[in-house]
C-alpha cells in the first residue's frame, strides 16, 4: 500500500515479510511461489510459523509507533531467541556481522540478523507499522523527527484526517 521507499538493510526483508498479508482485504500472499521466492523461503519451511514470525514483527513495528497489538501474539524476542546466528569477521579487516549459521538460512535467523544489524545501526526503532486499524503496514519512517503514523499519506493519512474532520 505505501508510496515509501523500501527498508534500509535487512530491514527491508522484515518490511517485505510483515506487508505480505493485506489486513484490509485479507489477501496474504505468503505462499504465492513469488513471495517464496522474493522471501528466499526454503521449501520445506513452515508457514504457520512464518506467520507467527510475521504477527510478532507486526506487533513490535506498531509498538515502535505508540501502538497496541490487536491482538496477543508469542514475542518476537521468544522467537529470536531460537534463531542460529554466528559471528563472522573478516580476516582482511577485521570488521564482523551476524550472519545465521545454517546455509540454506531460515527466514528466522535471517531476521534475526537482520533486527541485530538494525540496533547496531540505529534504524531499527524507525521500521514502524501503520496506525490506521485496517492497514498495519510496514514502513520505514524517514521523517527527521521520526513520528511518521501512516505507511501513507495520500490513502491511510487522508482517511485519518477526514475521520478527525467529520468527527468535529
Amino acid at each position: 500500500m505505501s508510496e515509501r521507499a523500501s527498508a534500509p538493510g535487512g530491514l527491508a526483508l522484515v518490511e517485505s515479510l510483515v506487508n505480505t498479508l493485506d489486513l484490509e482485504t485479507g489477501a496474504d500472499v505468503l505462499d504465492t511461489p513469488e513471495t517464496r521466492a522474493r522471501l528466499d523461503l526454503a521449501a520445506g519451511e513452515d508457514l504457520t510459523a512464518v506467520r507467527e514470525l510475521r504477527e510478532s514483527l507486526r506487533a513490535t513495528l506498531l509498538a515502535h509507533a505508540g501502538h497496541a497489538p490487536p491482538r496477543p501474539v508469542t514475542p518476537l524476542g521468544d522467537l529470536l531467541a531460537a534463531a542460529p546466528l554466528v559471528v563472522a569477521v573478516r580476516a582482511e579487516d577485521g570488521s564482523a556481522t551476524l550472519r545465521p549459521a545454517a546455509d540454506p538460512a531460515p527466514l528466522l535467523s535471517r531476521v534475526a540478523a537482520a533486527v541485530a544489524e538494525a540496533l547496531t545501526a540505529g534504524t531499527w526503532q524507525r521500521l514502524k507499522a501503520c496506525e490506521a486499524a485496517d492497514c498495519h503496514w510496514a514502513y520505514y519512517d524517514r521523517s527527521p523527527a521520526g513520528r511518521g503514523r501512516w505507511c501513507s499519506m495520500r490513502v491511510c493519512g487522508a482517511r485519518a484526517k477526514m475521520r478527525r474532520y467529520r468527527a468535529k
